[in-house]
């Protein structure tokens, strides 16, 4: 195993090379025959992806993008013989809170860059510094730039002891944590670890559903129920989730071999066409754009199927957690989340907002990781 624990300088830059494939690839787009009404009923239309695929060609500069992501600094590291590729930008201010932002699937590091700034010197924008935080964004192993995936069994366990490593080898005795989706899942593990200096974990889900036992619907408010509608409007949409779970390497072949297909495959950013994203053609293909150029759509979607195979017994977390409501993201059942997470100490609701409440709604969600850890 490699024992190197170096932190070496990283600099994005993309291959003109590959961005000249790229293009090439989009002017040889060959969408599919389209569904009657063209509509996202069957899934990602073809009127969508027209539009994308004329402003991706005409109108987006990966340039513009990949200097905004150099504007901080990006290192390289070696942590269970895997590379891990972060962001790391201590806070001037003396007493900072170490804050651990782990990203979306699909999604990345690029989730956070509208908020390094806040966090880090929130006097700039208008805030108090004493809600400062030094801030690390790690790229989850097999996103991005933490490639090439070395080994099997990354479940989201595995994830969070890599980023406690993370922590402790910058130096941090004491952190907290934040995350959506996937980095919502990591945010827990770590609480399920609660390592010693633990601050605590903000999240925008917690995964908490019915058992099948009836009395747990007795707490249930007309919005809870509310929120069970909409979860299974998400599994009736959300069929990534099986493929990736069962056949995660086969769906890669095309999705690897199309940048049309890699912006089909990542519907979930345009939240299933339902018209509630709030993201920008722009923040899309940014996205989008860093999993073809880094090929990593197997890898990432490599973990639905880690989780559904590890077999790990339900877990009861009891470090302090906050939680963060976004109106048009999957909605956690306080009931169900209360079973599960013995010591919820902070919940927020948002009337604007999604599943990327980083990109959408940078300042809101800004204001809540400062509520919560304030009292740290």
């Amino acid at each position: 195993m490699n024992t190197n624990e170096s932190i070496r300088p990283f600099t994005v830059t993309i291959d003109q090379a590959d961005l000249d494939d790229l293009l090439q690839r989009l002017a040889r787009t060959r969408l599919p025959e389209p569904a009657p009404g063209d509509d996202w009923d069957y899934g990602t239309p073809n009127h969508y992806l027209r539009e994308m695929v004329d402003h991706w060609q005409n109108g987006f500069d990966w340039r513009a993008q990949e200097a905004r992501m150099n504007e901080f600094p990006h290192y390289l590291t070696e942590i269970d013989g895997q590379t891990v590729h972060f962001i790391h930008v201590p806070s001037a201010v003396e007493g900072a809170t170490p804050l651990l932002l782990t990203h979306t699937y699909p999604g990345s590091f690029v989730d956070f860059l509208d908020m390094i700034g806040p966090l880090t010197d929130p006097a700039a924008y208008g805030g108090s510094p004493a809600d400062a935080f030094s801030v690390v964004v790690p790229s989850i192993p097999g996103f991005g730039f933490s490639t090439p995936l070395v080994d099997r069994g990354w479940t989201m366990a595995r994830v969070a002891r890599t980023f406690d490593t993370l922590m402790r080898r910058l130096g941090y005795d004491s952190y907290g944590t934040h995350g959506s989706d996937a980095g919502a899942m990591v945010a827990r593990e770590l609480g399920l670890m609660n390592p010693e200096g633990f601050l605590g974990l903000h999240v925008l889900q917690l995964f908490s559903f019915p058992s099948g036992d009836p009395s747990e619907f007795e707490k249930f408010t007309p919005a809870d129920y509310a929120a069970l509608e909409h979860l299974q409007w998400f599994q009736s949409v959300g069929g990534y989730n099986a493929i990736n779970s069962t056949r995660p390497q086969t769906v890669a072949v095309g999705i690897s071999d199309s940048p049309v297909g890699q912006l089909a495959w990542n519907e979930l950013f345009n939240s299933f066409g339902n018209g509630t994203s709030l993201l920008t053609a722009d923040q899309i293909l940014t996205e989008v754009s860093l999993y073809w150029f880094t090929n990593t759509s197997a890898a990432a979607g490599r973990y639905h199927y880690e989780e559904s195979h590890a077999n790990a017994e339900p877990a009861l977390n009891h470090a302090r957690t906050g939680v963060a409501v976004f109106a048009d993201d999957f909605k956690t059942i306080r009931p169900l989340a209360d079973r599960d997470n013995t010591n919820i100490t902070h919940w927020s609701n948002f009337d604007k907002g999604g599943h990327y409440a980083s990109l959408e709604r940078p300042e809101e969600l800004t204001a809540d990781l400062r509520t919560f850890f304030r009292n740290h």
